[in-house]
């Protein structure tokens, strides 16, 4: 740590000298402007960087260091994720069939990449979404949109008995998914260019806090798909009624805590995120509750039962933790709220 003295020059202005390191590094020369962040905390960020447009940046991929085509789908999503703005994927030979149906299937799952040059050899994609336009607030929104919509009709298939409705539900995790790597994407640009907050009208710690609310979201959505796959299976045994009373009973608690949490959280409302908490053990005990019921029963329907009611808690359980970033988030935010 380098710890250096402020001092007062001309009566009411007060300088500290820079690290000579840190100037000959970036390059630094006399006169060149510096923006001055100040941070919620209190600390001051300094930034040699004076535009607030997104920074360009390329990832360039060889098919030939990559073992499997399928391989290839996760390195562009983490690359997307990671904020590069331009994606080139190259290969010795003509690039196969199976290899442009991935990068296809790329440009359909994310958010903002498409195709501007194709040769035999090379394809390359590039990033058309100004990140601007689309707040991590408003993403979120959407998310939880699709999400309670997938768990008001899994509710929905089990309580009449609707397959397809039920395999509905699955095609639409998709667009989850795709929503999810769009805000950590987000996430990741405000972490290297700390200039576009301010556009965005969001600081590091929201920011923070929406890239975790987020990633919870996503694995909801996974364990209604979870709930969907084995409603279909349930259905085609002889489960009587009183189940599945019990279980729509516990899956419209689930969707209650969930859409309370994120409530919470737009509102910023911490009393509410702890009743939100609250009802996490009247799931819980409901979910025991079945799951000793269905222990009289054998087979295919002990099972699938109990698929569904851990999903079911599980689903509580992660909106506690949506609760649970919102308190964080709050406290931190107002640290001198009781006082």
């Amino acid at each position: 740590m380098d710890i250096r003295r402020v001092q007062q020059t001309g009566g009411s202005s007060y300088i500290i000298t820079l690290p000579k390191q840190w100037i000959q590094q970036l390059n630094i020369k006399k006169n060149d402007p510096l923006q001055i962040h100040i941070q919620s905390d209190g600390s001051l960020l300094l930034s040699p960087k004076m535009s607030q447009d997104h920074e360009q940046r390329t990832k360039e991929f060889n098919t030939r260091s990559i073992q499997k085509p399928a391989y290839l789908l996760q390195r562009l999503i983490g690359a997307y994720i990671a904020g590069y703005t331009t994606l080139k994927i190259h290969s010795p030979s003509r690039i196969s069939v199976e290899e442009r149906n991935i990068i296809r299937s790329f440009t359909q799952l994310a958010i903002g990449p498409e195709v501007v040059e194709e040769t035999d050899t090379s394809v390359t994609l590039k990033d058309l979404l100004n990140p601007t336009e689309m707040p991590l607030d408003r993403t979120l929104k959407r998310m939880h949109i699709i999400v309670k919509g997938m768990l008001e009709d899994a509710i929905k298939a089990l309580e009449t008995k609707d397959t397809d409705l039920a395999n509905d539900v699955n095609s639409r995790d998709n667009d989850v998914d795709r929503l999810h790597w769009l805000v950590a994407r987000q996430y990741n640009i405000l972490l290297q260019n700390i200039n576009l907050s301010e556009r965005m009208n969001i600081t590091i710690e929201m920011a923070s806090t929406c890239f975790l609310i987020g990633r919870i979201i996503e694995r909801i959505g996974d364990h209604i798909v979870k709930i969907t796959e084995h409603i279909p299976r349930l259905l085609d045994t002889n489960i009587d009624e009183r189940t599945i009373h019990d279980l729509l009973d516990a899956s419209r608690l689930s969707l209650q805590i969930f859409n309370q949490s994120i409530t919470a959280f737009f509102k910023k409302d911490i009393n509410a995120s702890n009743e939100t908490i609250d009802l996490l053990k009247d799931l819980e005990d409901r979910c025991e509750k079945i799951n000793t019921l269905i222990l009289k029963r054998k087979g295919s329907i002990a099972l699938s039962v109990g698929y569904i009611v851990e999903s079911t808690r599980r689903i509580g359980e992660y909106a506690e933790d949506i609760s649970e970033n919102v308190i964080n988030y709050l406290v931190a935010e107002h640290p001198n709220e009781e006082k």
